[in-house]
C-alpha cells in the first residue's frame, strides 16, 4: 500500500516536471520566432530605408551637376552620410510599435534609438555648417585683391562654427544623459545648488571663459582678421587660423607664430589691412650734397612706370634730412598690398643705385678732408710739408 502510494507520487511529479519542461521549450520556440521576426522586420526596414536614401541622393546629385557654384554639390557630400543613418533610424523607430513584443523590450528600444538619434542629429548639424562654410567660400573669394568683405565672413564664420560645433556636443552629451532617469535626478540636485556650482566653475575656468569671451569679440568687432597683415612681437606675417583659444600667424619666412587670442585684446600691434590692403612703402638713398634731386626724381617716375608692382597713385620723391657728409632722399610709393610693396621697395632700391652709380657717380657719398700746409717750428717762414685737415 505504502509502495503505490510512492509510486502515485513519483509519478505525478514526473507528469509535472514534463509539463513545465514542454512549457518552457513552447516559449522558447515562441521567443527564437518573435526574435527572428522583429530583426527580419528591422532589417527589412533599414534596407528600404537605405534603397530610399540612395535613389534620393542619386536624384540630388544629377541636379546639383546641373546648377552652377559648388553648394549644391557640397549639400550632397557632406550630408550624403549622416542622412543615411537618420533616415535608417527613423524608419526602424516608426516600425518598433507595429513589432508585437513585450512592453520591456519595447521601451530598451525607445531608448536606444533616442540616444541614436540624439548622435545623428548633432552629426548632421555639424555636417550642415560644411555646407554653410563651402557656400562662403564660394561667394566670397579670399583670394582676390580686394579680398576685404570676404577676409570679415570667412573670420566671422571660423569663430562661429567651432561656437556651434561646441554647443551642439555639450547640448547633445546632456540631453542623452538626461534621458537615463537616474542623471534626470541627479540634474535635479545639481540645479538645486546651481548658484555655488556655478560659482566655482566659473572661478577654476576663468581663463577658459576669458578666451571664448575674446575669440565672440574678435569675430563681431575684428580687430584682425583671416588673411590680415599684422606686426606681431616684432614680426610681420598673416593671420593664417584664428581660433576660440589662439591664433596662428604664418611668418615671412613660413615659421608660424603661436599666440593666445587675449593678445589681441589686451595689447597693441600693427594690422596692416585693417581698412584695405593699400599700403605705402619708403626707399632711402644716401647722396653727396650734389646729387641732382630733380634728375633722380624723374628717374623715380620713370622706373615705377615700368614696374606692374605700382598701382599708380603715389610716387613721391623728397629731401627728408641733411647731415654734414650726406643728404637723406626718400622715396614714397604706393602698392596694392604689402607683398607688392616690399618687392617694389627692394627694386626701387637697386635701380636709383644703380642709376646714380652709373650717371652720376661723383655724387656717391664721400668724405672730404682738407689739406693744408703747416708754418715750421723755427718760426723762419719756410715750411716743414707737415699737414692739417
Amino acid at each position: 500500500m505504502v509502495f503505490c502510494s510512492g509510486l502515485h507520487v513519483v509519478t505525478g511529479a514526473a507528469e509535472r516536471h514534463r509539463f513545465i519542461g514542454s512549457e518552457l521549450m513552447r516559449r522558447l520556440a515562441d521567443s527564437y520566432e518573435q526574435i527572428v521576426w522583429v530583426s527580419i522586420s528591422i532589417l527589412l526596414v533599414i534596407a528600404v530605408a537605405l534603397a530610399g536614401h540612395y535613389l534620393l541622393f542619386k536624384i540630388l546629385a544629377v541636379f546639383a551637376r546641373r546648377t552652377e557654384g559648388k553648394t549644391d554639390e557640397s549639400f550632397v557630400e557632406h550630408l550624403r552620410a549622416p542622412m543615411r543613418w537618420v533616415m535608417a533610424v527613423a524608419a526602424v523607430r516608426l516600425v518598433i510599435p507595429l513589432i508585437a513584443a513585450p512592453a520591456r523590450y519595447i521601451d530598451a528600444f525607445k531608448h536606444v534609438f533616442a540616444l541614436a538619434m540624439i548622435g545623428l542629429v548633432s552629426w548632421l548639424i555639424i555636417r550642415s555648417m560644411r555646407v554653410l562654410d563651402d557656400y562662403v567660400m564660394d561667394r566670397f573669394d579670399i583670394g582676390v585683391k580686394d579680398n576685404l568683405r570676404a577676409r570679415k565672413v570667412h573670420t566671422q564664420l571660423r569663430v562661429l562654427r567651432r561656437v556651434v560645433g561646441a554647443a551642439v556636443l555639450i547640448m547633445a552629451l546632456g540631453t542623452a544623459l538626461m534621458t537615463f532617469d537616474k542623471v534626470r535626478q541627479l540634474g535635479t540636485t545639481i540645479l538645486a545648488s546651481a548658484g555655488i556650482l556655478g560659482l566655482v566653475v566659473g572661478v577654476a575656468a576663468q581663463r577658459t571663459l576669458a578666451n571664448l569671451i575674446a575669440g565672440l569679440q574678435i569675430a563681431f568687432t575684428q580687430p584682425i582678421r583671416v588673411d590680415d597683415v599684422v606686426i606681431v612681437e616684432n614680426e610681420w606675417g598673416r593671420i593664417e587660423e584664428i581660433t576660440l583659444t589662439y591664433v596662428v600667424v604664418r611668418i615671412w619666412d613660413l615659421r608660424r607664430l603661436i599666440v593666445p587670442i587675449t593678445y589681441f585684446i589686451e595689447r597693441p600691434f600693427q594690422n596692416w589691412t585693417r581698412i584695405s590692403a593699400d599700403i605705402l612703402g619708403t626707399v632711402f638713398i644716401y647722396a653727396d650734397h650734389t646729387i641732382p634731386v630733380d634728375a633722380v626724381r624723374a628717374e623715380l617716375q620713370r622706373i615705377l612706370e615700368q614696374s606692374d608692382r605700382w598701382d599708380r597713385k603715389v610716387c613721391v620723391l623728397q629731401v627728408t634730412n641733411t647731415t654734414e657728409r650726406t643728404v637723406e632722399l626718400r622715396a614714397l610709393m604706393s602698392a596694392s598690398d604689402a607683398s607688392a610693396a616690399w618687392d617694389l621697395r627692394c627694386e626701387i632700391r637697386e635701380k636709383l643705385v644703380s642709376f646714380i652709380r652709373e650717371k652720376y657717380p661723383e655724387s656717391l657719398p664721400r668724405f672730404r678732408a682738407e689739406l693744408d700746409r703747416a708754418p715750421s717750428a723755427a718760426g723762419d717762414g719756410t715750411e716743414d710739408g707737415g699737414t692739417r685737415l
